[in-house]
């Protein structure tokens, strides 16, 4: 048997369960992973809370983790049994002490990356991978405005964002967050987006931002809209508190023929080549010291209902770590 925190229908922290589960045998193409450790992300909410729709209950929720390979199913090539690896991609079920998974969908370590610095930072740094690389290629010179820039996904695309020569500005809900924004890359940060148009424009003399990177959802979309230069694009990549309202297309038009996009790491990554590819570049940028991953919190696994809270509650910076 293995343990898993297993949800039977949708609500709040609590209704995530830590049960005795089957340890699950590798089919064909699959591969069984002992996980060391699981990385906690927003989308793990939208799943629990059920703005992401789960086919049947009760499920095991969970996108990330890393650990070593124990068994594999017939017509698996490329790994071994005893390899350490990662992933972050669907379908959910990370929150488990073992588990099984399509073999293309694994990554193996390097030797320099720990099992927990792989579990916080594959989701959310293939997330910044694809925002910063493929979505709207940031250029050096250009300032780019990032919200919830000390969280996860954030402290990662302000380092890496200054690491291709971008001046960040950063938005956050408290003076602590902005002080760890700042130690991280962010040249400039606005406390709050209560006024945000206007403290862009005074920034920015006037010219605004070609791009917006917008995990907030609801509360931000439309002040971020307003961020934009003409010609600019709007990536709304989260929503952290709530979807946002539909858009009238027009309103793009007239606000300066702007771009709208909704991406998602797993289209993304679908291919594993593209897979590859993303995971090198976050290798590489990690391994050179340019990134660094923040894992400020951990907790057990079992307690991953306090987890839910700390990280709904804006309580948590960085990455935070669940242990099996």
């Amino acid at each position: 048997m293995s343990k898993a925190i297993r949800i039977h229908t949708h609500g709040g922290p609590e209704v995530m369960k830590w049960e005795d589960v089957p340890t699950p045998e590798p089919g064909p193409g699959e591969a069984l992973v002992r996980q060391a450790a699981i990385g906690l992300n927003y989308i793990d909410v939208y799943f629990r809370n059920g703005l992401y729709k789960i086919p049947t209950l009760p499920a095991v929720i969970g996108m990330e983790a890393a650990g070593t390979v124990t068994a594999l199913g017939a017509g698996v090539s490329g790994l071994a049994v005893g390899d350490r690896v990662a992933y972050a991609s669907g379908p959910i079920g990370a929150y488990a002490s073992e588990r099984v998974i399509q073999a293309d969908r694994l990554v193996p370590l390097p030797a320099a990356i720990d099992f927990n610095t792989a579990a916080a930072m594959m989701l959310q740094g293939m997330t910044a991978q694809y925002l910063l690389r493929r979505t709207y290629p940031v250029k050096a010179g250009e300032t780019i405005l990032v919200h919830a820039a000390a969280g996860g996904v954030g402290l990662i695309l302000c380092q890496w964002a200054k690491h291709l020569g971008a001046t960040v500005i950063g938005v956050v809900s408290t003076a602590e967050k902005a002080a760890l924004a700042r130690a991280h890359g962010a040249s400039e940060v606005i406390l709050g987006y209560g006024d945000l148009a206007g403290e862009v424009k005074r920034l920015t003399g006037g010219a605004m931002v070609p791009v917006v990177y917008d995990s907030i959802g609801r509360d931000t979309f439309n002040a971020s809209i307003d961020c934009l230069a003409p010609l600019g694009m709007m990536v709304s990549y989260g929503n952290a508190s709530g979807p946002a309202a539909p858009v009238d297309v027009g309103m793009l038009g007239a606000k300066g023929s702007l771009f709208l996009t909704r991406p998602s790491l797993a289209t993304y990554t679908a291919k594993p080549a593209d897979l590859r590819h993303c995971a090198a570049e976050l290798f590489d940028v990690v391994g050179s010291g340019a990134v660094k991953i923040r894992v400020n919190q951990t907790f057990p696994l079992s307690e991953a209902a306090k987890a839910h809270a700390a990280l709904e509650a804006r309580q948590t910076t960085g990455s935070t770590v669940l242990l099996p």
